[in-house]
C-alpha cells in the first residue's frame, strides 16, 4: 500500500518488471492519505484478500505527518511491515545515485539533489522513468541499510526502510 499516488507505486511496479520475480505475487495499491489511514486501508485490503498474501507492506514518508507514531504502532499491532523513508521517498531515489548522510529538510531539498540524475523530476508527474533507477537499486539497498537500523527510520534523518521491501521483491540470486 503506497501512501502516495504517483512515484512510489510507479517505482515498485518498475522494480517488479525489472527483476521479474515469478516467485512473488505483489499487488500494488494506493491510498494517498495520512500514514494512519494508509495502514488502516492496508489492513482492510489484507483482510479482504484472506490468506492469499503472506506479507502486507506500507510505503510511507515521515514528511510532516502528525500521527506517524500512531501509524507505526497500528502497523505493528496489525503485523504490517513499513518501508518508511525519512524525510521522504525522494531520499530513497537519491540513494540509487550516491551516498547521502546529511539531514534532508524535506521534499524540496531532496528534489534538488535528485534533479542532476533525473532532470524535471516531480512527485506529481504522471510518468515515472524507472529506467533511470533500474541499475542503482543494489547500491541504494546498501546505502539505505547503513543509514538506520531496521525500525529506526522514523528517528534517523536521512534514512529509508525501502531496502527491506526491495529484499522481499528481488530474487535472492539478484541481491548478491
Amino acid at each position: 500500500m503506497c501512501g502516495a499516488k504517483n512515484t512510489e507505486p510507479a517505482y515498485v511496479k518498475g522494480l517488479l518488471r525489472a527483476v521479474d520475480n515469478r516467485a512473488v505475487d505483489v499487488r500494488v495499491k494506493v491510498c494517498p492519505q495520512d500514514p494512519v489511514s494508509v495502514v488502516r486501508h492496508a489492513a482492510g485490503e489484507r483482510e479482504r484478500a484472506g490468506d492469499h498474501y503472506s506479507h502486507t507492506w506500507c510505503v510511507l514518508d515521515v514528511d510532516d505527518f502528525a500521527h506517524l507514531d500512531e501509524a507505526l504502532r497500528l502497523a505493528d499491532s496489525e503485523r504490517i511491515d513499513i518501508a518508511l523513508s525519512n524525510p521522504c521517498f525522494e531520499l530513497w531515489l537519491l540513494l540509487h545515485f550516491r551516498e547521502h548522510r546529511a539531514t534532508v529538510t524535506g521534499y524540496a531539498q531532496a528534489k534538488g539533489y535528485i534533479t542532476p540524475y533525473h532532470p524535471n523530476y516531480s512527485k506529481a508527474a504522471r510518468e515515472f522513468n524507472f529506467g533511470l533507477y533500474r541499475e542503482g537499486w543494489p547500491r541504494a539497498v546498501e546505502r539505505a541499510r547503513s543509514l538506520a537500523k531496521k525500525g529506526e527510520e522514523a528517528k534517523v534523518n536521512p534514512s529509508s526502510g525501502m531496502w527491506r521491501l526491495v529484499g522481499e521483491i528481488v530474487p535472492t540470486h539478484l541481491q548478491n
